[in-house]
């Protein structure tokens, strides 16, 4: 990867604007992917952002899908970012090909693992790095990025482990930019990590159609969410990545926390009727716990529930 990085961000949405936004505020070249009439609002008003972290409000390149490929044949990219849902990915993989050339690295910032493989599939493996992000972000009425609390954090690396000039070029990126991250070299461990908390944060708050407050508030609640967490961990250690104390001491934490207000963004879209990424987080990880044989009953109660509101909401 050369030294000065060409990036291109798919969307500038909530997650995508925020931290392509942070990226092109410090004067990084970045260019946002997106469609027409986002790249007219952008034209009129910049990007803007407004955060515990600091606002700002600033022009930014960007391109529409029937020009990316002229404008890659020009100016090729080192450097795509792919933040959307689960459920988009396949359109998202479509989207970006254009800019992916055999120099070219892919980084998801999807929740959850089963996007790695549809993204090895099309862009081969050495050229899919490992990200993830902690972000709570959405994309107002008018267009502006609203970080709605002050975790904002990126953590990437090599899915096999180790370092590489591709993520020490990146995490130099990163800290002229001020964004906080982690550029790991135990990636693997990072991704169940947070998997095992966002699959538990997303079944019992979606299951219980509440926060984590009003969970734990309740009888019975601090027991449910442990037993819960439990599970998840159990499939963790299962797949071969126990997640380390300090990490579930943590975790377990921000998921029994009285007075909590969080709950997971797969909540939100569900109390908005959106679509949900439920068979990415919930599904996948109850799969996994029957494959390995572990009881996972309240992970099984959540996944039902979801396809209960996914039929539902088809049925509309």
């Amino acid at each position: 990867m050369s030294a000065v990085l060409r990036v291109l961000v798919l969307g500038a949405g909530g997650t995508g604007g925020y931290f392509g936004g942070r990226l092109a505020q410090s004067g990084a070249e970045v260019t946002f992917l997106v469609r027409p009439a986002r790249a007219a609002q952008l034209d009129r008003d910049g990007l803007s952002i407004h955060s515990p972290l600091g606002d700002a409000r600033f022009p930014v390149a960007h391109v529409v899908a029937e020009d990316l490929p002229a404008l890659a044949a020009t100016a090729p990219f080192n450097l795509v970012v792919l933040s959307c849902k689960a459920y988009d990915l396949d359109g998202a993989i479509e989207a970006v090909a254009p800019a992916v050339g055999p120099d070219t690295t892919v980084m998801p910032i999807l929740n959850g693992l089963l996007h790695y493989d549809a993204l090895d599939a099309r862009f081969g493996r050495d050229n899919v790095l490992g990200g993830l992000c902690f972000i709570s972000a959405t994309k107002a009425a008018d267009g502006g990025i609203e970080h709605l609390g002050r975790p904002a954090s990126i953590t990437f690396g090599e899915r096999d482990g180790g370092c590489s000039g591709r993520v020490e070029a990146f995490a130099a990126l990163c800290a002229a930019a001020g964004i906080d991250h982690v550029a790991s070299d135990d990636f693997a461990q990072e991704q169940w990590n947070k998997f095992s908390f966002l699959a538990t944060l997303a079944a019992g708050t979606c299951l219980m159609r509440a926060d984590i407050g009003s969970i734990v508030a309740s009888e019975g609640g601090v027991a449910f969410m442990s037993a819960l967490h439990e599970e998840c961990l159990a499939v963790a250690a299962a797949e071969g990545q126990p997640v380390p104390e300090p990490a579930r001491a943590g975790a377990r934490k921000g998921l029994t926390l009285a007075g909590s207000t969080v709950k997971a963004s797969m909540l939100r879209d569900l109390e908005a009727g959106a679509r949900v990424e439920a068979a990415h987080i919930v599904g996948d990880m109850l799969r996994r716990a029957l494959a390995h044989g572990i009881a996972a009953p309240n992970l099984g109660a959540a996944w039902v529930h979801l396809q209960c509101y996914q039929a539902g909401r088809q049925a509309r």
